[in-house]
């Protein structure tokens, strides 16, 4: 939980621009997985995925409850570039991840 609030405390906080979230079509992949590293957790807005994707687990939930699942969102170069996305996990613990 105190994660999640930290993430929602950044979004108030930050610019306008960058609450509204990132288009992934406008980056190559590797440019995108560089963002992600950079920022933690960043907000993807586009017609296919809507959501935050995250660097690594630390950046889900920290109760236990949530772990790592692979997703595509489109870029540039890639139709399929694969992000880290948190999903909740009922049996615990944490897996998977790039």
């Amino acid at each position: 939980m105190k994660r999640l609030a930290l993430i929602l405390g950044a979004m108030i906080y930050s610019s306008p621009a960058s609450s509204a979230g990132v288009d992934s079509q406008t980056y190559s992949c590797a440019a995108l997985h560089s963002l992600i590293a950079a920022k933690g957790f960043v907000f993807i807005n586009n017609p296919t995925f809507g959501d935050f994707v995250v660097a690594n687990a630390s950046y889900c939930s920290g109760d236990g409850s949530a772990q790592l699942q692979l997703r595509s969102v489109p870029t540039t170069d890639n139709r399929e570039c694969l992000v880290n996305y948190c999903t909740q996990n009922m049996s615990g613990g944490m897996s998977g991840g790039m």
